[in-house]
């Protein structure tokens, strides 16, 4: 699985097909429960031959982790990327309230095949949201090879955190007291950085 995925697709039914197909992966996904679905009902569902699936994705791992950085793309980045900024309680509040909202899928994908690759595309979409915001909230007291270790830091162990909730936590998941505990977390880190 590769992780530098290709410039979005010019053409509207070359887009169309692959938004059928990564759409195709979150339902089936989150209707089963299990990253174990067949590459046949991933392409019946999105209306196109199991070829067009090789053509786009390469095979049916690629595909779900492609589906899996696309909904956050879509869902998660635009509140991370808010214009003005949010404050990092609700920063932490959208992020936590994505993952619970889509808990099912992330679970299977978490603890199936690409699992890895997953957390590593995770990481690599929220290292720069992180990187700005405390660059935003610290830059005066912390230098830049702080910042940049810390943003790491706490992107890679946010994302430990993140997944061992997703996966672990009981139902239902509780976005509120799981921001809190980031945040506590996180401020101790912080604290410990400025120092």
């Amino acid at each position: 699985m590769d992780l530098d995925t290709a410039a979005p697709a010019r053409d509207r039914r070359v887009r169309r097909t692959r938004a059928a197909l990564l759409n195709a992966a979150v339902t089936l996904v989150t209707e089963r429960g299990t990253a174990a679905v067949a590459l046949s009902d991933l392409a019946e569902a999105a209306d196109v031959s199991r070829r067009v699936v090789y053509q786009h994705f390469g095979d049916r791992d690629t595909l779900l982790l492609e589906a899996g950085l696309d909904l956050a793309r879509r869902e998660l980045l635009p509140h991370l990327a808010a214009d003005p900024p949010l404050p990092g309680h609700a920063r932490a509040l959208a992020v936590a309230r994505h993952f619970a909202g889509h808990r099912v899928f992330y679970r299977a994908l978490l603890t199936g095949p690409c699992a890895f690759a997953l957390d590593r595309g995770l990481i690599s979409l929220l290292l720069p949201v992180n990187r700005q915001a405390l660059q935003r909230e610290h830059g005066g007291r912390l230098t830049p090879e702080a910042i940049d270790d810390l943003a790491t830091f706490m992107t890679g162990g946010g994302s430990a955190f993140v997944t061992k909730w997703v996966v672990e936590a009981p139902d239902p998941l509780d976005p509120g007291a799981f921001t809190d505990r980031l945040l506590r977390t996180v401020s101790v880190l912080i604290r410990e950085a400025s120092s």
